[in-house]
C-alpha cells in the first residue's frame, strides 16, 4: 500500500489514478495523518450513483477483478528466473510496506 501527502497527490494525481487502476492501494495523509483511502473499484461494489455515473458515460466501471499476477506476467506462463522473480517480489512488497503502520490500527 502505497503512502502520499495531499501535495504530492495534487501534483501527481493522474500518475497515482493509473495506480489505483492497476490494483494499488494509496492512503492520502494530511499533515502526515491518515484522511482518505484510494481503492480501485470492483464489480460488485458499485453503487447506485456509480451506475449512474456510467450509465451517463461518465465513469468506467471494471469488467473484472485485476490479475496482479498475471498483469505483472508471473503466473508461471512464461519461463522467469524463480530467483530474479522472488527478489521482484520482496522489492515490491518493500515497497508497499507501511512505515507508520500503528497510525492506521494495523
Amino acid at each position: 500500500m502505497k503512502v502520499v501527502n495531499i501535495a504530492d497527490l495534487k501534483n501527481r494525481l493522474s500518475a497515482y489514478l493509473q495506480e489505483v487502476r492497476a490494483g494499488e492501494e494509496i492512503v492520502v495523509r494530511d499533515r502526515n495523518l491518515p484522511i482518505a483511502k484510494l481503492v480501485p473499484l470492483t464489480p460488485a461494489e458499485t453503487s447506485a450513483e456509480e451506475l449512474a455515473l456510467a450509465a451517463e458515460g461518465k465513469l468506467l466501471l471494471p469488467s473484472a477483478v485485476l490479475d496482479e499476477g498475471r498483469f505483472w506476467g508471473m503466473d508461471g506462463a512464461e519461463t522467469v528466473n524463480p530467483e530474479l522473480q522472488d527478489a521482484v517480489r520482496r522489492a515490491v512488497s518493500r515497497d508497499r510496506e507501511e512505515p507508520d503502520g500503528r497510525v492506521l490500527g494495523r
